[in-house]
């Protein structure tokens, strides 16, 4: 996969919030009369394009009768020891941060099994509201 596009109602928020997940600006370029850039990191890249007259975001993490893209995940495996400290590092990074961030957790961290994998699973929301998951391999179906 190339890149995943995310549609953002303030790009420099997100490219910041996106930053404090380890992503890096890669290239900031225009499409038609919006900023938009890539970002690479966690894995992956994604494209951020500023939406000129934003509407509200769709709820796609509570709302259980929505349909289409759900969410981004990213697996923290071989970068983190635990999701809580994971978690909590970064709430202290987004509060640091000018101007200070909130962070929105969706699903706090907690185990669940996923084939014969046990995981740590969480979720949290972009600056938009876009829900992002964040998983942890706690064994390897040894």
């Amino acid at each position: 996969m190339h890149h995943a596009s995310i549609r953002t109602a303030d790009i420099h928020r997100a490219i910041a919030f996106y930053e404090k997940l380890g992503f890096t600006l890669e290239e900031r370029f225009t499409a038609g009369i919006t900023l938009a850039c890539w970002m690479t990191g966690l894995g992956g890249r994604i494209e951020l394009l500023q939406v000129p007259e934003p509407a509200p975001t769709v709820d796609a993490f509570h709302d259980e009768h929505y349909t289409g893209y759900y969410h981004l995940s990213f697996d923290l495996t071989e970068q983190v020891s635990t999701l809580p400290h994971w978690l909590t590092d970064l709430q202290q990074r987004l509060a640091q941060s000018t101007p200070p961030m909130e962070l929105t957790v969706l699903l706090p961290p907690q185990q669940q099994m996923i084939g014969p994998h046990v995981y740590e699973v969480l979720f949290i929301a972009d600056t938009d509201g876009l829900p992002l998951e964040f998983l942890r391999m706690m064994d390897h179906g040894q």
